[in-house]
Protein backbone atom coordinates (compact mmCIF):
# COMPACT_ATOMS: atom_id res chain seq x y z
CA UNK A 1 0.00 0.00 0.00
CA UNK A 2 1.30 3.69 -0.99
CA UNK A 3 2.02 5.68 1.89
CA UNK A 4 -0.36 8.59 2.64
CA UNK A 5 0.50 12.00 1.62
CA UNK A 6 0.19 15.04 4.17
CA UNK A 7 -0.21 18.08 2.38
CA UNK A 8 -0.25 21.56 4.45
CA UNK A 9 0.71 24.84 4.65
CA UNK A 10 3.84 26.36 5.95
CA UNK A 11 1.90 28.51 8.70
CA UNK A 12 -1.79 29.64 9.61
CA UNK A 13 -1.27 32.93 11.15
CA UNK A 14 -2.06 35.48 8.07
CA UNK A 15 -4.48 38.81 8.05
CA UNK A 16 -4.85 38.32 4.70
CA UNK A 17 -5.88 35.06 4.51
CA UNK A 18 -9.35 36.07 6.27
CA UNK A 19 -11.62 36.05 3.36
CA UNK A 20 -9.88 34.72 0.81
CA UNK A 21 -9.80 31.25 3.02
CA UNK A 22 -10.54 32.42 6.98
CA UNK A 23 -14.47 33.13 7.36
CA UNK A 24 -14.46 37.13 7.46
CA UNK A 25 -14.76 38.10 11.46
CA UNK A 26 -11.99 35.31 12.52
CA UNK A 27 -9.66 36.26 14.91
CA UNK A 28 -5.94 35.12 15.34
CA UNK A 29 -6.87 32.59 18.08
CA UNK A 30 -9.98 30.96 16.30
CA UNK A 31 -7.50 30.74 12.73
CA UNK A 32 -5.93 27.16 13.56
CA UNK A 33 -9.26 25.61 14.58
CA UNK A 34 -10.36 26.78 11.18
CA UNK A 35 -7.16 25.67 9.77
CA UNK A 36 -7.86 21.92 10.95
CA UNK A 37 -10.88 22.00 9.32
CA UNK A 38 -9.08 21.82 5.87
CA UNK A 39 -6.06 20.90 6.25
CA UNK A 40 -4.59 17.86 8.22
CA UNK A 41 -0.55 19.22 8.84
CA UNK A 42 0.88 22.51 9.22
CA UNK A 43 4.84 23.43 9.39
CA UNK A 44 5.48 26.14 12.51
CA UNK A 45 8.50 28.30 12.11
CA UNK A 46 8.13 30.32 15.44
CA UNK A 47 10.11 27.66 17.16
CA UNK A 48 13.28 28.62 14.75
CA UNK A 49 13.51 31.39 16.98
CA UNK A 50 13.00 30.37 20.48
CA UNK A 51 11.57 27.32 22.38
CA UNK A 52 7.78 27.54 22.85
CA UNK A 53 6.59 27.98 26.33
CA UNK A 54 4.29 25.18 27.94
CA UNK A 55 1.15 27.41 27.20
CA UNK A 56 1.55 27.68 23.41
CA UNK A 57 2.30 24.44 22.94
CA UNK A 58 -0.65 23.19 25.00
CA UNK A 59 -3.13 25.60 23.18
CA UNK A 60 -1.54 24.44 19.88
CA UNK A 61 -2.59 20.65 20.94
CA UNK A 62 -5.90 21.52 22.72
CA UNK A 63 -7.05 23.44 19.16
CA UNK A 64 -6.70 20.86 16.79
CA UNK A 65 -8.33 17.51 16.18
CA UNK A 66 -6.71 14.15 17.39
CA UNK A 67 -5.39 13.31 13.47
CA UNK A 68 -3.49 16.58 13.05
CA UNK A 69 0.21 16.58 13.47
CA UNK A 70 3.01 19.76 13.74
CA UNK A 71 5.90 19.60 12.05
CA UNK A 72 8.25 22.25 13.90
CA UNK A 73 11.73 23.51 13.07
CA UNK A 74 14.56 23.19 14.83
CA UNK A 75 15.24 26.26 17.24
CA UNK A 76 18.65 28.48 15.23
CA UNK A 77 20.64 28.07 18.48
CA UNK A 78 21.35 24.44 17.01
CA UNK A 79 21.37 25.28 13.38
CA UNK A 80 22.82 28.39 12.83
CA UNK A 81 24.41 29.45 16.19
CA UNK A 82 25.79 25.94 17.29
CA UNK A 83 25.72 24.84 13.90
CA UNK A 84 25.09 21.08 15.14
CA UNK A 85 28.23 20.75 17.46
CA UNK A 86 27.75 20.73 21.41
CA UNK A 87 24.03 21.45 20.75
CA UNK A 88 22.63 18.68 22.90
CA UNK A 89 21.68 20.44 26.52
CA UNK A 90 18.88 22.71 23.83
CA UNK A 91 17.81 19.90 21.58
CA UNK A 92 16.92 18.30 24.72
CA UNK A 93 15.30 21.18 26.42
CA UNK A 94 13.38 21.74 23.00
CA UNK A 95 12.17 17.74 22.68
CA UNK A 96 11.28 18.23 26.32
CA UNK A 97 9.17 21.14 25.06
CA UNK A 98 7.50 19.39 22.44
CA UNK A 99 6.72 16.15 24.29
CA UNK A 100 3.39 18.28 25.41
CA UNK A 101 1.82 17.50 21.75
CA UNK A 102 2.38 13.94 21.84
CA UNK A 103 0.69 11.53 18.77
CA UNK A 104 -0.09 15.14 17.54
CA UNK A 105 4.30 15.88 16.92
CA UNK A 106 5.06 15.19 13.13
CA UNK A 107 8.36 15.70 11.83
CA UNK A 108 11.27 17.95 13.40
CA UNK A 109 12.65 19.83 10.76
CA UNK A 110 16.94 20.96 10.47
CA UNK A 111 17.16 24.08 8.04
CA UNK A 112 20.85 24.57 8.10
CA UNK A 113 22.18 28.00 7.03
CA UNK A 114 23.12 28.82 3.24
CA UNK A 115 26.66 29.13 4.18
CA UNK A 116 26.92 25.80 5.91
CA UNK A 117 29.79 24.35 3.29
CA UNK A 118 30.50 20.97 3.44
CA UNK A 119 34.24 20.38 4.40
CA UNK A 120 36.00 17.80 6.94
CA UNK A 121 35.07 19.99 10.19
CA UNK A 122 30.95 20.00 9.28
CA UNK A 123 30.67 16.55 8.03
CA UNK A 124 32.32 15.28 11.02
CA UNK A 125 29.69 17.65 12.81
CA UNK A 126 26.82 16.14 10.85
CA UNK A 127 27.68 12.89 11.34
CA UNK A 128 28.16 12.88 15.42
CA UNK A 129 24.48 15.42 15.68
CA UNK A 130 22.43 12.52 13.40
CA UNK A 131 23.75 9.42 15.43
CA UNK A 132 23.15 11.31 18.75
CA UNK A 133 19.36 12.16 17.28
CA UNK A 134 16.79 10.40 19.28
CA UNK A 135 15.10 7.80 16.68
CA UNK A 136 11.71 8.02 18.77
CA UNK A 137 11.28 11.39 16.56
CA UNK A 138 11.17 11.57 12.79
CA UNK A 139 13.88 14.08 11.49
CA UNK A 140 14.82 16.02 8.12
CA UNK A 141 17.44 17.83 7.39
CA UNK A 142 17.27 20.98 4.65
CA UNK A 143 20.74 22.10 3.43
CA UNK A 144 20.97 25.12 1.36
CA UNK A 145 24.54 24.69 -0.11
CA UNK A 146 24.31 22.28 -2.66
CA UNK A 147 27.69 20.64 -1.69
CA UNK A 148 25.83 18.59 0.43
CA UNK A 149 24.09 17.13 -2.35
CA UNK A 150 26.61 13.81 -2.35
CA UNK A 151 26.42 9.98 -1.66
CA UNK A 152 28.40 10.57 1.37
CA UNK A 153 25.64 12.58 2.89
CA UNK A 154 22.81 10.89 1.75
CA UNK A 155 24.33 7.87 3.12
CA UNK A 156 24.75 9.59 6.50
CA UNK A 157 21.20 10.31 6.55
CA UNK A 158 19.91 6.83 5.47
CA UNK A 159 22.16 5.32 8.28
CA UNK A 160 20.03 7.15 10.77
CA UNK A 161 16.49 7.51 8.77
CA UNK A 162 16.60 11.37 8.44
CA UNK A 163 14.74 12.16 5.66
CA UNK A 164 16.69 14.60 3.45
CA UNK A 165 13.90 17.91 2.69
CA UNK A 166 13.46 18.10 -0.97
CA UNK A 167 12.82 22.16 -1.69
CA UNK A 168 11.27 23.63 -4.69
CA UNK A 169 13.45 27.17 -4.12
CA UNK A 170 15.97 28.72 -5.27
CA UNK A 171 19.07 26.96 -3.92
CA UNK A 172 18.74 23.99 -5.57
CA UNK A 173 17.30 22.87 -8.88
CA UNK A 174 13.73 21.35 -8.94
CA UNK A 175 15.01 18.69 -11.30
CA UNK A 176 17.74 17.32 -8.73
CA UNK A 177 14.76 17.58 -6.17
CA UNK A 178 12.38 15.67 -8.51
CA UNK A 179 14.60 12.85 -9.28
CA UNK A 180 15.41 12.22 -5.60
CA UNK A 181 11.87 11.46 -4.99
CA UNK A 182 13.03 7.94 -6.21
CA UNK A 183 15.49 8.01 -3.71
CA UNK A 184 14.22 8.62 0.10
CA UNK A 185 17.20 8.67 3.07
CA UNK A 186 14.03 7.46 5.59
CA UNK A 187 10.67 5.79 5.96
CA UNK A 188 9.23 9.38 5.42
CA UNK A 189 9.64 12.02 3.40
CA UNK A 190 9.69 16.02 3.35
CA UNK A 191 9.14 18.57 0.55
CA UNK A 192 8.65 22.31 1.05
CA UNK A 193 7.14 24.71 -1.97
CA UNK A 194 9.30 27.54 -1.02
CA UNK A 195 9.24 29.96 -4.58
CA UNK A 196 12.77 31.55 -5.96
CA UNK A 197 12.33 34.80 -3.90
CA UNK A 198 10.61 36.78 -1.60
CA UNK A 199 9.05 39.45 -3.95
CA UNK A 200 5.53 38.66 -3.09
CA UNK A 201 3.70 40.56 -0.07
CA UNK A 202 0.08 39.93 -0.38
CA UNK A 203 -0.72 36.54 0.38
CA UNK A 204 -4.44 36.64 -0.61
CA UNK A 205 -4.69 35.36 -3.96
CA UNK A 206 -2.11 33.38 -5.88
CA UNK A 207 -0.07 35.66 -8.25
CA UNK A 208 2.11 33.64 -9.82
CA UNK A 209 0.92 30.61 -12.00
CA UNK A 210 3.06 27.66 -11.37
CA UNK A 211 0.66 24.42 -13.02
CA UNK A 212 3.39 23.22 -14.55
CA UNK A 213 5.55 22.74 -11.89
CA UNK A 214 3.02 21.39 -9.47
CA UNK A 215 1.98 18.86 -12.08
CA UNK A 216 5.39 17.25 -11.66
CA UNK A 217 5.26 17.63 -8.29
CA UNK A 218 2.07 15.56 -7.88
CA UNK A 219 3.53 12.39 -10.12
CA UNK A 220 6.72 12.78 -7.46
CA UNK A 221 5.15 12.62 -4.81
CA UNK A 222 2.72 9.79 -5.93
CA UNK A 223 6.73 8.13 -6.63
CA UNK A 224 7.54 8.75 -3.18
CA UNK A 225 4.39 7.25 -1.47
CA UNK A 226 5.03 4.26 -3.23
CA UNK A 227 8.02 4.36 -1.08
CA UNK A 228 7.65 5.65 2.52
CA UNK A 229 4.79 5.57 5.18
CA UNK A 230 3.93 9.04 4.96
CA UNK A 231 4.96 12.14 2.95
CA UNK A 232 4.68 15.20 4.67
CA UNK A 233 4.77 18.52 2.45
CA UNK A 234 4.11 22.31 3.02
CA UNK A 235 3.41 24.94 1.09
CA UNK A 236 4.90 28.71 1.45
CA UNK A 237 2.87 31.85 0.46
CA UNK A 238 5.54 32.87 -1.71
CA UNK A 239 5.71 30.54 -3.74
CA UNK A 240 2.47 31.23 -5.95
CA UNK A 241 0.75 34.10 -3.11
CA UNK A 242 -1.35 31.72 -1.41
CA UNK A 243 -0.30 28.70 -0.20
CA UNK A 244 -3.97 27.25 1.24
CA UNK A 245 -4.68 26.97 -2.61
CA UNK A 246 -1.56 25.85 -3.53
CA UNK A 247 -2.02 22.97 -1.21
CA UNK A 248 -5.49 22.58 -2.52
CA UNK A 249 -4.17 22.19 -5.92
CA UNK A 250 -1.77 19.70 -4.92
CA UNK A 251 -4.01 17.36 -3.30
CA UNK A 252 -6.53 17.83 -6.52
CA UNK A 253 -3.79 16.00 -8.41
CA UNK A 254 -3.03 13.62 -6.10
CA UNK A 255 -6.65 12.60 -6.11
CA UNK A 256 -7.79 13.86 -2.67
CA UNK A 257 -10.75 16.05 -2.13
CA UNK A 258 -9.99 19.44 -0.81
CA UNK A 259 -11.80 21.53 2.00
CA UNK A 260 -12.44 24.94 0.01
CA UNK A 261 -12.74 27.81 2.11
CA UNK A 262 -16.79 28.20 1.65
CA UNK A 263 -17.21 25.04 3.63
CA UNK A 264 -15.18 26.83 6.35
CA UNK A 265 -17.73 29.35 6.27
CA UNK A 266 -20.56 26.98 7.52
CA UNK A 267 -19.36 27.47 10.77
CA UNK A 268 -18.31 31.28 11.68
CA UNK A 269 -16.61 31.52 15.01
CA UNK A 270 -15.84 34.50 16.67
CA UNK A 271 -13.10 35.18 19.53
Amino acid sequence: MPGAILIGTQGWNYSAWVGPFYPVGTRTPGMLRKYAEAFDTVEIDSTFYAIPAEPVVRGWRERVPEHFVFSLKVPQEITHERRLIDAQPTLERFLQRLSLLGPHLGVLLLQMAPDWAPNVETRVALREFCEMLPAAYRWAIEFRDPGWFAVETLDVLRERNVALVLADGRWVKRDWMLEMTNHPTADFAYVRWMGPDRHISDYSHVQVERDAELDEWARGLTALAARVRTVFGYCNNHYQGHSPQTARGLQRRLGQTPVEPAALREQVEFF
